[in-house]
């Protein structure tokens, strides 16, 4: 069962109220967590101080004092009841550059000895399609995207590494990810990118949203340097 036929709500401290709606990640649990994000915004109910989204659930950051929490629910189930309408919009396809293995891609060799395949073939089926961007977590502006080929579906790192750079292409089990910034991170480092994706001095500081698409290319690692330089 992926999508719950109804949605679980759990509190989370006296501020805090987690809707669960599924227990697989999937598109179709991921829309819902989506969908109900978007009409929460619309409506701009007084009381609901911030919406967290991630890949199969939402959590409401409210004012007790403001939004009971009963009254709250209550408003939560009317608003799920009659959401299906909403529309999505039209996802963002980003196209971001990575350099693969070596120095900036430590675990490519790994990957391509598990999977019994050449690293060259591993960077052609990561940048073979477009990715879509379940959330944003872990670390601000870090994009949690799937699906990856079946050809590359890969474990974590049995122990994780205790500092990932900054611009890190990661993938692990049936994701792939970039380190927003130097992270501690149990994932496979195939490549890193030279892209900003986390800026807060920028309207909109994290520059991939949930929703999204992203795409990866290949660069030399002197197309990197020559991206640092230019951005400097």
């Amino acid at each position: 069962m992926a999508l719950y036929p109804k949605t679980l709500f759990y509190l989370m401290g006296d501020r805090g109220l987690l809707l669960e709606f599924g227990d697989e990640i999937s598109h179709e649990v991921n829309g819902k967590v989506r969908r109900m994000a978007l009409a929460i915004q619309n409506e701009a109910i007084e009381g609901i101080v911030e919406t967290v989204p991630t890949y199969r659930s939402l959590l409401i950051i409210y004012n007790p004092l403001t939004l009971p929490l009963e009254e709250l629910k209550k408003r939560l189930q009317k608003i799920e009841r009659g959401f299906q309408e909403i529309p999505f919009p039209e996802p963002k396809l980003t196209r971001i550059p990575a350099v693969y293995g070596g120095a900036y891609g430590p675990d490519l060799e790994f990957v391509a000895g598990y999977h019994h395949i050449s690293q060259e073939e591993v960077i052609r089926l990561h940048t073979s399609k477009p990715y879509f961007i379940y959330m944003i977590g872990f670390m601000p502006g870090y994009p949690y995207m799937g699906e990856l080929p079946e050809a590359l579906i890969t474990p974590r790192l049995k122990t994780p590494r205790l500092s990932v750079p900054k611009g890190s292409v990661a993938i692990a089990q049936k994701q792939t990810g970039i380190y927003s910034m130097e992270s501690p991170g149990g994932w496979q480092i195939i490549g890193r990118t030279p892209v900003e994706l986390f800026d807060p001095g920028r309207e909109s500081p994290a520059l991939l949203q949930m929703g999204d698409l992203v795409q990866f290319y290949p660069i030399s690692e002197e197309e990197f340097h020559d991206w640092n330089s230019q951005s400097a």
